[in-house]
């Protein structure tokens, strides 16, 4: 089919965010562009004012959203286009928190198309990095209800009711829509989630933002959107090596670690979806019929849905393998 011609392992200029509580570490470990207080790298993304941008081979400065348009299921898989159309259905990060994020949740997808008119916010973690006693803040450390919560939040002590939990290099976390949560100063991950960008915020630490003022609270939309039940957010794995090791597995993506130490061939053929593949340590070569494409350490590569084989090449690396399920 002459479509396939046009179609190969697609690179994206990341887009890059300064948040107050960004650091440098994305410029100087995982070779994105310089400047001051780089809080996230949106790899591949389909959230309206943030539209992903190719960046290499034919296909070069053509927008995301003009890829689907264009090549349609070829780009994304049968399925997915079928549920989705032209909207890119996740959207791929990389966050450096030099300090403490805001404490926040996400509505679920029937309040976010409720209220919002846009997609709900499931997502993972997969620590890169974490200084010495990094956390991250996940849910509650007791029993927890709507009138104990209101109570701590009147008295503005709800740090004293959050569960803080130590984090290490390799760590891995389900974050489900309405569970409290906070990355803390220290850690670097990646982060894979549905397209959406709707945060509710319940706590900013009372640190200005970058423009100088208050960030604005979301407490009233929260509270119908919070998990008071325990939660269990982390990821149990075992680590093999030249493997498929599986990560999550959930209604809106599956991620695998692939730990790499020669080449190797990966069969695709049975997923019907775009394979997307972060590379969070060493460098890799992805080889398809008729391109090859390396990415390093912090680069993000799409491979097609009407790629069904591929050739990784490397000595060493590490990979996330994310697709829809």
């Amino acid at each position: 089919m002459k479509i396939t011609k046009h179609l190969y392992p697609l690179k994206f200029i990341p887009i890059l965010k300064e948040k107050v509580w960004g650091g440098n570490k994305l410029a100087q470990v995982y070779n994105k562009e310089d400047f001051k207080n780089i809080g996230e790298s949106w790899e591949i993304s389909g959230v309206q004012e943030s539209i992903s941008i190719v960046s290499n081979g034919n296909l070069k400065g053509t927008s995301l959203n003009q890829l689907i348009e264009t090549f349609k299921e070829y780009l994304v898989g049968k399925e997915v286009y079928q549920n989705f159309g032209n909207t890119f259905p996740l959207l791929f990060k990389f966050i450096d928190a030099k300090e403490d994020l805001s404490v926040q949740l996400h509505p679920n997808d029937i309040l976010a198309k409720e209220r919002h008119q846009s997609f709900g916010k499931t997502e993972m973690w997969y620590i890169l990095d974490a200084e010495k006693d990094a956390r991250l803040i996940l849910g509650f450390n007791q029993e927890m209800n709507e009138t104990i919560y209101k109570k701590h939040l009147l008295k503005n002590s709800l740090t004293d009711i959050l569960h803080s939990e130590k984090v290490n290099k390799g760590d891995s976390f389900f974050i489900a829509p309405g569970t409290i949560h906070a990355i803390g100063s220290g850690v670097v991950l990646a982060e894979i989630q549905q397209t959406s960008d709707i945060t509710y915020r319940i706590f900013d630490w009372d640190r200005p933002s970058i423009g100088g003022e208050l960030r604005e609270l979301h407490n009233d939309l929260a509270l119908e959107a919070i998990n008071f039940a325990p939660i269990d957010a982390k990821l149990k794995y075992s680590e093999k090596t030249n493997t498929p090791i599986s990560l999550c597995k959930s209604p809106y993506f599956i991620t695998n670690k692939l730990v790499l130490s020669e080449r190797i061939k990966r069969d695709i053929s049975k997923i019907d979806s775009f394979v997307v593949y972060m590379c969070v340590e060493g460098e890799a070569t992805f080889k398809t019929k008729g391109h090859s494409e390396m990415i390093l350490k912090g680069e993000t590569i799409l491979i097609p849905s009407v790629i069904k084989k591929l050739r990784i090449k490397t000595n060493q690396a590490t990979l996330l393998e994310v697709y829809m399920p």
